[in-house]
C-alpha cells in the first residue's frame, strides 16, 4: 500500500487515481499510523514552500517522514514535495527543508534569460543523467513529462537523476539512496508518467 501524505497541500486524489491505473494501491492519509504502516510514501505538494513546510511541520508530519526516510522506506517528493526534501528554500526568504537530498531551491528566472514565461509550465524532455536508475526502468532519455514551477534544486550533487531545459538546464529529479524527487507531475504525464509511478513500485 503506497501512502500519499495529505498536510493540506498537493494535487492527492489525481495522484490516488494514477495509482489506480496502474493496479497499486494508494490511500490519501495524515494519519501517521497509516503512513507507517504503508510500503511506499509520497509527498506532494504545490503553492509556496513556506506554507508547505509549516502545514507540514504543524501536523507532526515532517518527523514522521524523516523517520521514514531513516527506515528505508521507499519516498517519492512531487513538485514542491520534492523541493521539500532539499535543504533549504529561497523562495520568499530563507526556509528550513528535510534535509534529505542535498541541495537548495532557487528561482529559475536569473538562470534562462529572457524571453522564456515564470512559471515554467508544459511538457518538457527528460534529459537522464542517470539512465540507469530504477525510477527510469520504463523510460527513454527524450521522453517528456509535464512541469508547473518557477523555482528549482540547486546545488545537488551527484543526486540529480534527471534534468530538463528550458533556457537553461534545470533539475527535473533527484534520488540518494532510497529518497526520490520529480519536479514534474507524473500525475499529469500521461503514460511516461504512470510508467515512473510504475517504476517507483517496483523498486526493490
Amino acid at each position: 500500500m503506497i501512502a500519499i501524505i495529505d498536510y493540506g497541500v498537493g494535487n492527492l486524489f489525481s495522484l490516488q487515481s494514477s495509482f489506480g491505473m496502474i493496479g497499486a494501491e494508494a490511500v490519501v492519509t495524515g494519519d501517521p499510523a497509516v503512513i507507517r504502516s504503508a510500503d511506499r510514501v509520497i509527498l506532494p505538494g504545490v503553492g509556496a514552500f513556506e506554507d508547505a513546510a509549516r502545514k507540514l511541520r504543524e501536523a507532526g508530519l515532517d518527523g514522521l517522514v524523516r523517520e521514514q526516510a531513516r527506515a528505508g522506506k521507499y519516498i517519492l517528493g512531487i513538485c514542491l514535495g520534492m523541493q521539500l526534501l532539499f535543504d533549504r528554500s529561497y523562495e520568499f526568504g530563507c526556509h528550513e527543508g528535510l534535509s534529505l537530498i542535498p541541495g537548495e531551491v532557487v528561482d529559475m528566472t536569473p538562470v534562462i534569460g529572457p524571453g522564456l514565461k515564470v512559471p515554467h509550465i508544459g511538457w518538457n524532455a527528460l534529459l537522464l543523467t542517470k539512465p540507469g536508475h530504477p525510477l527510469w526502468k520504463y523510460i527513454r532519455p527524450g521522453d517528456c513529462v509535464y512541469f508547473v514551477h518557477s523555482f528549482y534544486g540547486a546545488n545537488c550533487g551527484d543526486a540529480v537523476l534527471a534534468e530538463t531545459e528550458y533556457g537553461a538546464m534545470l533539475t527535473a529529479a533527484v534520488g540518494r539512496d532510497n529518497v526520490l524527487g520529480c519536479q514534474f507531475h507524473p500525475e499529469k504525464s500521461g503514460p511516461v508518467g504512470l510508467n515512473i509511478l510504475r517504476a517507483f513500485c517496483e523498486m526493490r
